[in-house]
């Protein structure tokens, strides 16, 4: 049985991730790390990383990318494996963690739903076929308390378009400001926020005479916590080195 410290615990994904935990023999919620304690649970839940006394295997993070810093360190302190589910990380922030990864294994997804990397590996062999005749744009819908924007999915698939493509991709997120015609190196991004949509990402690609739409829906939280649960499975015994979504369903 995997012992999982759960960062973030009293937040929805940690819920999601305590309750799916809570209904397997594989995994045990060892404790939990919350700024918001007053939540009943059945492991102890501590305001910091520091209080923790419980033995545990590797850390699943659901909380903020402000906390990353400490996370990695007390991460490196315990020498215990790390998976990095927020977003909204900075290019330094990034770097902080493959910095820590060559100490400690280190686990990061933008999206930890299996169907969203599937939908990055058919996005990318899209643009290998289709070429520069099509026009890429990415949409992605989230609710109204999500507080990045565009959402780490939707640069996540950017990217991996943009390693296939023969040139640099520029990423357009606002066309208002600038009345011009679209160049055929953009991908647009374009952010929707409202009630609360658990996530859905499209991208079209938009041709002479048709459109071709990948699209992935998230109908709850529940297919993320079992991509971070299968990732925590994944992780355990690891050396250190940097792993993703990729590594790990290869």
């Amino acid at each position: 049985m995997i012992k999982i410290l759960l960062n973030g615990a009293n937040g929805r994904m940690g819920q999601e991730i305590a309750r799916l935990a809570s209904e397997s023999e594989a995994y045990e919620i060892a404790c939990g790390v919350d700024s918001y304690t007053e939540k009943e649970n059945s492991f102890p839940v501590y305001k910091t990383l520091n209080e923790v006394k419980e033995e545990f295997d590797v850390i699943i993070d659901f909380s903020n990318a402000s906390g990353l810093e400490d996370l990695l360190a007390f991460a490196k302190k315990t020498g215990k494996g790390v998976i990095v589910s927020t977003t909204g990380h900075t290019p330094e922030q990034k770097e902080l963690m493959k910095e820590a990864s060559k100490e400690i294994p280190v686990f990061f997804s933008a999206n930890m739903s299996l169907g969203i990397n599937l939908l990055i590996d058919l996005a990318k062999k899209a643009a290998l076929i289709l070429g520069d005749a099509y026009d890429i744009e990415i949409v992605e819908k989230h609710h109204n308390q999500k507080l990045d924007a565009p959402s780490g999915t939707a640069l996540a698939i950017a990217d991996g378009i943009s390693e296939v493509e023969p040139s640099p991709m520029e990423y357009t997120y606002d066309r208002h400001a600038v009345r011009k015609k679209r160049d055929k190196k953009e991908i647009g991004i374009s952010s929707v926020r409202g009630g609360t949509i658990v996530g859905e990402h499209e991208v079209l690609f938009c041709g002479p005479d048709e459109i071709i739409e990948i699209k992935h829906h998230a109908a709850s939280r529940r297919v993320f916590a079992e991509g971070a649960l299968r990732a925590a499975e994944y992780l355990y015994g690891k050396k250190a080195g940097m792993y993703s979504m990729k590594d790990m369903l290869n």
